[in-house]
């Protein structure tokens, strides 16, 4: 394999867009630098013990491995017995940047229309029927009352994802049927778990990924959010189902007022922190000074190693990195956020000629990433920037939300002494080297 034929291939190994296939020899486990973060235990196992339909919410940076550790989740639930319809809604059946609880609603119906495999003649395309006549404009083609099939409503679903005009429609005609919908999709789900030889009322799982990427839009006159829509005032549906249920939820809602309102509702929700790559400071901080916390600068470089050894596993790192010390430097620079540090690694690709990959092409990936967060954070932020980076806590604010929904604020665990969880927050460490950033560390009281 020529030099050129390598380097095509690390690019392409480094992928920030893929998850993890369940089984992928590629997945290290930060359990340990993540403040004991297992989604097996924190999710699964209440699926696996529960008697009747459990609903949970799983939250994280967006990028930092939250698809990738619910694919492992659903080996886990086969393995116990469980059919497991798992989908990422944000490919095919909502927008991000405008979704609302019917959308939802529709998507997770069409998708277990797909994996249960029934057949035309179900409660489902029943209801559709029933109300066809006023539903029937929300395709794009003429389609007969005889000739509704489960690809018709799929079609349907599409169009709320890809044509923003008949998504508002689909929304004005549906949202009066959505509790009579939800009574369908139930019976659906009841029949199909009666075709499984002892089948109970929950060995059905649904995964519903990516919805903590919706963006939240504030309404003029009340002031709440989509996000208080979807998952507030419709929590009694999304745990409606008669099955069990996993929906990704923005980390921002989390650390909302809120945060209570949901844990009264859901339950506990699974956070999936940050890899810890440098140790919480004790004391005044200075830009820079950061120790790295060295098993979390290990994993990484553990990820690098193994995404490179799928492609040649006689090869090490040295063979690959011009310098050594800058690669570690580009881990710390990631913020243990995984996405961040793919796009780094590929972006240093990029910029090599050949390998092994220049100390210069790391450094520039690095600058790259540190003037995006530069453009996304606004003047005002600053301030709240350097408060989170002096005293590693956030504030219940708008302010700060904003700030963990663009990650430029990010979330990490650890275990103390006494083995308890202890969260704390840091910046993202690109934005250290800001001279904004600076300048508002400076002028701090």
């Amino acid at each position: 394999m020529t030099n050129a034929e390598l380097l095509k291939r690390f690019y392409n190994a480094f992928d920030p867009t893929r998850p993890l296939a369940a089984d992928d020899e590629a997945y290290v486990d930060y359990q340990d630098v993540r403040g004991d973060r297992n989604i097996l235990l924190e999710v699964g196992q209440g699926i696996i013990l529960s008697d009747s339909p459990t609903c949970s919410l799983y939250a994280g940076h967006r990028g930092a491995g939250k698809s990738t550790e619910l694919l492992r989740l659903i080996p886990h639930l086969e393995d116990n017995g469980f059919q497991v319809v798992y989908f990422p809604a944000d490919a095919e059946d909502i927008d991000p940047e405008d979704a609302r609880y019917t959308d939802i609603l529709l998507a997770c119906t069409s998708r277990l229309l797909q994996e249960l495999s029934p057949d035309d003649d179900n409660p489902v395309m029943r209801w559709l029927k029933d109300r066809w006549q006023s539903l029937k404009g929300l395709t794009t083609s003429e389609v007969a009352l005889d000739d509704l099939t489960i690809e018709v409503f799929s079609t349907i679903t599409a169009n709320l994802r890809a044509v923003p005009s008949i998504r508002h429609q689909v929304r004005k005609l549906v949202d009066p049927h959505t509790v009579t919908l939800l009574q369908a999709l139930n019976e659906l789900i009841d029949e199909a778990n009666a075709t499984q030889a002892g089948a109970s009322q929950s060995d059905i799982v649904l995964i519903a990924d990516n919805l903590d990427r919706i963006v939240p839009i504030t309404d003029t006159d009340s002031g709440r959010t989509n996000h208080d829509e979807i998952f507030l005032d419709r929590s009694e549906q999304l745990k409606a189902l008669h099955c069990h249920v996993v929906y990704t939820v923005p980390i921002s809602m989390v650390y909302s007022s809120s945060g209570t309102h949901l844990v009264d509702s859901y339950g506990p929700v699974r956070v999936l922190p940050m890899v810890t790559v440098r140790k919480r400071a004790q004391g005044k901080r200075v830009p820079g000074e950061g120790r790295p916390h060295e098993p979390g600068i290990a994993g990484l470089r553990e990820l690098i190693q193994r995404r490179i050894g799928k492609v040649r596993p006689d090869i090490g790192l040295d063979q690959v990195f011009e310098d050594l010390d800058t690669l570690d430097h580009l881990c710390l620079m990631s913020g243990g956020h995984l996405r961040n540090l793919i796009l780094l690694l590929r972006t240093s690709v990029e910029r090599a000629p050949h390998l092994p990959v220049p100390r210069l092409a790391m450094l520039r990936a690095i600058s790259e990433l540190r003037e995006t967060y530069n453009r996304t954070i606004a003047d005002d932020e600053w301030v709240k920037l350097a408060e989170v980076y002096s005293r590693q806590t956030i504030t219940n604010t708008d302010g700060c939300r904003k700030l963990l929904f663009n990650r430029c604020i990010l979330e990490y665990r650890e275990m103390d002494d006494q083995q308890n969880v202890v969260t704390w927050y840091d910046i993202h460490p690109v934005i250290e080297d800001i001279p904004q950033f600076r300048r508002a560390l400076e002028e701090m009281p």
